[in-house]
């Protein structure tokens, strides 16, 4: 099972994050959940994940800014971004061009997000 595997979850909004918990619970991951930019990048040291999975549009601090701060302090880290296509100015080339290890637009299949996060972590 994935129960060693921690993966951040920065999402402010609350349906997405129990959909979020719902999938990856059951697939045995521990789970962190920070609501806005600025505290996931306060917080990021000390919970020490394996993986972050970003939505864009944050308070304080944009996922951009978090996926910069990210892979500027701790480059390992695999992120996958979480956004709806089109709410969000800059493109999903910028998301990549900062280091963000992948890309998926909501609404999303459950399962694709399995295997993406599987695949991040497993390699």
């Amino acid at each position: 099972m994935n129960s060693d595997k921690k993966i951040l979850i920065i999402e402010d909004d609350e349906l997405m994050v129990k959909i979020l918990k719902f999938i990856l619970n059951k697939e045995g991951y521990q789970l962190s959940v920070i609501k806005d930019g600025l505290s996931a990048v306060e917080q990021i040291h000390s919970i020490n994940p394996d993986m972050v999975i970003t939505d864009l549009l944050l308070p304080y601090k944009s996922g951009l800014e978090v996926i910069r701060f990210v892979k500027e302090n701790f480059e390992k880290i695999p992120i996958i971004v979480l956004s709806a296509l089109g709410e969000e100015e800059h493109s999903v080339s910028e998301v990549f061009k900062l280091g963000a290890d992948d890309f998926i637009a909501k609404p999303f299949n459950p399962n694709e997000l399995v295997l993406r996060v599987k695949r991040l972590l497993n390699h």
